[in-house]
């Protein structure tokens, strides 16, 4: 009888085999509260990874960390109409509290826009105190209807940046470098995943904003994911909150504003861009452990072992040592491949015998020898950077052909949707989709992901000439 296989396979049911492998690669669980999540330490060590390498390119373009209550009064988010009738539906409000009924009810944190501005309006006095630009990493609740694992939670982890500037031109500038130097950088560099840089209809745009640029991401479903934004609020907050500023000339002037976020949605997108039947891929560049070193059995291979470890931490691999010899080696070499760390070096009798180790790549690229080999253990130090560098490079490749592979031209609305139906892209001129193609392909659950440009490029402008409407199914 053939044995069962340790995930559902993807094309049997990919929502079934997503659910699959946070379980069995220790990923996150269920919390108790619906909708809600427990990270576990392997799916913490990922965000924080993803933490760390956004967080030096944020703090790069010269933004500051802060840091801003979780509970914001209820009339703060009455102040701007279009932000509050954006995030009614998904609202925490506590009523009571201490025992006792409150004077005004408070909101937990949906986003901090309100609470922001408040100090916004306190902190800016002087076109000297601009720009002002603070970022925060925190927790938000949005009450989730259809929550799922990483995607969609009540309570999700973040980052979120604010800024304030002296005017348009600039805050558009500063939304625009976010989006594509921050965003887009940490998504294809690190990440490994090809996104698409756009621009959102005014019907996807963030409530509250005059324009979002958007990073779009496919799936192995062909389903897309948003993975981050970077809006314009042009003057809305500032006008509600009162942000303004005496300018050189000695007139008092109201801010420009930007706000800017991505979240732990990204783990999800993570998996299920880079994920196969066999468990996660993760890239190298982001990877928390790159090279775990697992000892077979025997005293001797549990030694060398770490010898190795220690030799790979030395030249900067950030390695783990599996010295578990008394867990059959088998279920070992199945729980490393689900967790998908790129590089396995493994370490038994015959290999030491041989002064060699058997090295096993999560990722084979094109022109590898194999996803193993044996290689000699004096080799593994000035082999492994490249061999890491491969994976990385194929992953992105890997992301970038399935887009291109599953992309269409079409003409219309309904070809649009079929398109979207299969499990693919479509292209289609906004000129000729319009706002009424896209509320007609809204009533088929399938969505304008972004706008771009003919060659590639974010428009300035929802009707720019030649701008394309990128439609698809999303998460």
């Amino acid at each position: 009888m053939a044995k069962a296989p340790v995930l559902t396979p993807r094309a049997d049911d990919f929502p079934r085999w997503y659910q699959d492998l946070i379980n069995k690669a220790e990923l996150a669980d269920n919390g108790p509260v619906r909708g809600t999540m427990v990270i576990r330490p392997y799916g913490y060590g990922l965000w924080e990874r993803m933490q760390q390498e956004l967080d030096a390119r944020i703090k790069q373009a010269g933004v500051q960390n802060a840091y801003f209550p979780l509970f914001i009064p209820q009339s703060y988010l009455s102040r701007e109409a279009e932000h509050v009738e954006g995030f009614a539906p998904e609202l925490a409000v506590v009523t009571q509290a201490g025992g006792k009924e409150l004077e005004e009810p408070v909101v937990v944190r949906p986003t901090s826009e309100t609470i922001i501005n408040e100090y916004f309006s306190k902190w800016v006095q002087s076109y000297r105190d601009l720009p002002l630009m603070i970022n925060q990493w925190a927790n938000v609740v949005r009450w989730e209807m259809r929550p799922r694992v990483f995607l969609r939670t009540t309570e999700f982890l973040w980052q979120e940046g604010h800024t304030a500037h002296a005017d348009r031109t600039q805050a558009r500038e500063f939304a625009a470098h976010i989006h594509r130097n921050v965003y887009a950088d940490f998504m294809t560099q690190v990440l490994g995943i090809d996104v698409v840089l756009g621009r959102k209809t005014a019907r996807e745009r963030f409530a509250g904003a005059i324009n979002t640029l958007t990073l779009e991401g496919m799936m192995g479903d062909g389903k897309a994911l948003q993975m981050g934004t970077s809006h314009e609020l042009g003057t809305n907050f500032a006008q509600a909150f009162h942000t303004r500023y005496l300018s050189k000339d000695g007139l008092q002037e109201l801010v420009w504003q930007t706000s800017w976020g991505a979240s732990t949605r990204m783990v999800g997108g993570l998996i299920m861009s880079h994920g196969d039947d066999s468990g996660l891929r993760v890239p190298p560049r982001l990877a928390a452990v790159q090279v775990v070193v697992v000892a077979i059995k025997g005293d001797e291979a549990v030694a060398k072992a770490r010898a190795i470890g220690d030799a790979l931490r030395a030249v900067g691999i950030r390695v783990q040592v599996d010295d578990r010899t008394d867990t059959p080696f088998g279920r070992r070499s199945v729980d490393w491949e689900l967790k998908g760390v790129p590089v396995r070096i493994e370490v038994g009798p015959r290999d030491l015998a041989a002064g060699t180790v058997t090295l096993v790549r999560r990722v084979v690229p094109p022109g590898a020898p194999g996803a193993k080999e044996s290689v000699p253990i004096d080799g593994l130090a000035a082999l492994l950077p490249t061999v890491l560098e491969e994976a990385q490079t194929q992953l992105l490749r890997e992301s970038r052909e399935r887009r291109e592979s599953r992309t269409s031209d079409v003409a219309t609305a309904g070809e649009a949707a079929e398109v979207a139906a299969a499990g693919g892209w479509a292209r289609i001129p906004w000129a000729d989709l319009g706002p009424v193609g896209e509320a007609e392909l809204a009533e088929q659950a399938v969505s304008v992901r972004c706008l771009v440009a003919e060659d590639g490029s974010v428009p300035e402008t929802d009707d720019a000439p030649g701008t394309v409407a990128l439609v698809a199914r999303a998460y």
